[in-house]
């Protein structure tokens, strides 16, 4: 396993981060241990989920099953880095409760001693803003945080689905205040999906945040999505946000292309999208959610592809980038 720092910090973290969504909802508890353990193995140290994870009327599932696992020993807490996130209501549906969602200071608090007894931990490495508040003030926000940090209830904080001006506001507030700030933006990024080109990464590498991009694959539609339909398995691989994508004729073109291409030089897809986001400025590491240990095996397989600059040009010229902004929009 390859290994880089997170941002500016000096925490060292896998360049595979093993995203834990499915965990619950698509694979049970045991397959589930045993996917992170095979991960451990590989050296993937990078663990990410969420509160919410687990959906419906088992919110906090995941990170329940983290806990237990957790709970068999052997060194598994001490050797992860674990990163968790807030901002979704936790209550049951239809049974939703001021102050039980969003960054308000009694939600943040809230919402971290949960995750802590669910987890089965006394310590959050990395703590993460889901979305962001429009509501609550940064200030009041920071105020939580630092105070979560006294405590030694978490260590660094991160965001997750944040504009470039937020990340700003986000971080300046905080040098203001004398916190630390950010240390990580969470956000959608992939080659069929560079739009964070313009600003969020320029914004992340200038105040020193890590990127892990989620959604590495676009749900299933950069995994070889028209090679498995052609085997019968495309219903599942194209479950995410790409599942009506190719009705569109423009983007099956980009698939059928993108596929074409790596068949020719002996690349699985699934591992090329992964690898291709390992060549990009300011990229931490890209979150993998395995429903099952072959996926898993993939992705590990991905840190060590090295992508020709043939390949890396002939990616481009199919998924063009925005490029930067404001040429981008402007001149």
């Amino acid at each position: 396993m390859k290994y880089t720092q997170l941002g500016r910090t000096g925490l060292e973290v896998s360049r595979l981060v093993l995203g834990t969504m499915n965990f619950g909802p698509q694979t049970n508890e045991a397959d589930s241990h045993a996917i992170m353990d095979a991960a451990l193995d590989a050296g993937v140290n990078f663990f990410d989920t969420a509160n919410v994870y687990g959906w419906g009327e088992n919110k906090g599932r995941t990170e329940e099953i983290l806990g237990t696992w957790f709970a068999k020993g052997g060194e598994r807490r001490d050797k992860v880095v674990l990163a968790t996130k807030v901002y979704g209501n936790m209550a049951a549906e239809g049974d939703a409760w001021p102050n039980h969602h969003k960054l308000s200071a009694l939600n943040i608090r809230r919402a971290v001693d949960a995750s802590l007894k669910r987890l089965q931990t006394d310590h959050i490495d990395l703590y993460q803003f889901h979305h962001i508040d429009r509501a609550t003030p940064v200030e009041e926000i920071w105020q939580a945080i630092d105070v979560l940090i006294q405590q030694g209830k978490i260590l660094y904080a991160g965001s997750s689905n944040f504009a470039g001006w937020k990340i700003a506001q986000t971080n300046e507030t905080a040098k203001r205040l004398g916190s630390y700030g950010l240390v990580s933006e969470q956000c959608l990024y992939n080659l069929a999906e560079r739009r964070a080109e313009m600003e969020v990464i320029p914004a992340a590498q200038e105040y020193g945040l890590g990127v892990i991009p989620w959604s590495p694959l676009h749900g299933g539609l950069l995994g070889g999505v028209i090679r498995k339909e052609r085997e019968g398995g495309a219903a599942r691989s194209t479950s995410g946000r790409s599942g009506d994508a190719l009705a569109n004729t423009t983007v099956r073109a980009q698939i059928q292309a993108y596929e074409d291409l790596l068949e020719k030089h002996g690349l699985e897809p699934g591992e090329v999208g992964l690898a291709w986001l390992l060549t990009r400025p300011g990229v931490t590491g890209p979150i993998s959610g395995p429903r099952t240990r072959e996926q898993l095996d993939s992705a590990v397989r991905a840190v060590d592809l090295e992508l020709s600059d043939e390949v890396l040009a002939a990616l481009d010229e199919i998924f063009p980038g925005p490029g930067p902004s404001p040429e981008a929009f402007a001149w």
